[in-house]
């Protein structure tokens, strides 16, 4: 097989797994206040050329577009721009939706304003093609504007847990919440962006009162979940992996026995492209 022909069976294979679940539903429970806070970390104005790269079903491209930006919100999966075009028009907001490989966008150098993504990029296998290509689409002076997951916060951790059932990864592929770590970000982007804010903070999770109840949303709405747990399936260690995911659980929970709480840390990174 061409390594053209094996790209392209590796992001049909991620297609699929961010269609499974329900994503969306994840946005509405928990993980909305994101794409503002990312927004508002990037300072965008009205008027700006703003790209959203592996933009989900909006969460940061939204409120980039109620700023007045004129945004373009891209991903991989179809599915997720079709929930995102429904918001948008629910909020009476205008966007243009691309569907696009984060490793390979169909842009032009230079092109946009601002480049950002919220917890979208940091997904994309191979890393440095897709650091590449955020910064080759951002023009000079531009902004580009991450908000990824931590290696050692509470999505690195659930990665490790799910590691040792999931699929082997493709040959380059690394792990996603190494986007989270300053020093391999700024190592991606080789001294092409003089980040100006490079900030952790944690996103605080409260709509679960049982603390298990977070493990059966993921395993029911979220894809990498879902895919490491059919996986578990087919060697038979699904209550192995259920039971690892419970764990997980008792590990984070900062709650109460009457309420859970989760505090998920992230990395807010805001520079200009040299």
């Amino acid at each position: 097989m061409t390594a053209v022909a094996e790209d392209r069976e590796l992001k049909a294979r991620h297609r699929k797994m961010w269609a499974s679940g329900d994503y969306p539903q994840m946005v509405t429970t928990w993980l909305e206040p994101i794409g503002q806070r990312l927004v508002e970390a990037a300072g965008i104005q009205p008027g700006q050329r703003v790209l959203d790269i592996a933009a989900g079903t909006g969460n940061a491209s939204l409120p980039a577009a109620a700023r007045g930006a004129q945004v373009t919100a891209s991903d991989l999966t179809p599915e997720l721009l079709d929930e995102g075009r429904r918001r948008a028009e629910a909020q009476g907001l205008q966007l243009e939706w691309r569907e696009a490989d984060a490793e390979h966008l169909p842009f032009d150098d230079a092109s946009f304003d601002v480049v950002m993504s919220a917890i979208g990029v940091m997904f994309a296998p191979h890393h440095q093609q897709a650091a590449d290509e955020m910064v080759r689409v951002c023009r000079p002076g531009g902004t580009i504007a991450l908000l990824s997951w931590t290696p050692d916060g509470m999505l690195g951790a659930l990665f490790r847990t799910m590691k040792p059932f999931a699929a082997p990864p493709p040959p380059g592929a690394q792990p996603p919440p190494l986007w989270g770590s300053e020093e391999h970000l700024q190592a991606l982007v080789g001294g092409r962006v003089d980040f100006t804010t490079l900030r952790r903070d944690t996103l605080e999770i409260t709509a679960f009162e049982d603390r298990y109840d977070y493990a059966r949303h993921m395993t029911s709405f979220y894809g990498p979940t879902i895919a490491a747990r059919a996986n578990a399936a087919r060697d038979g260690r699904e209550q192995e992996f259920d039971e690892a995911l419970a764990r997980f659980c008792d590990e984070w929970d900062r709650g109460t026995p009457d309420k859970a709480r989760f505090e998920k840390e992230y990395l807010v990174a805001v520079g200009t492209r040299r």
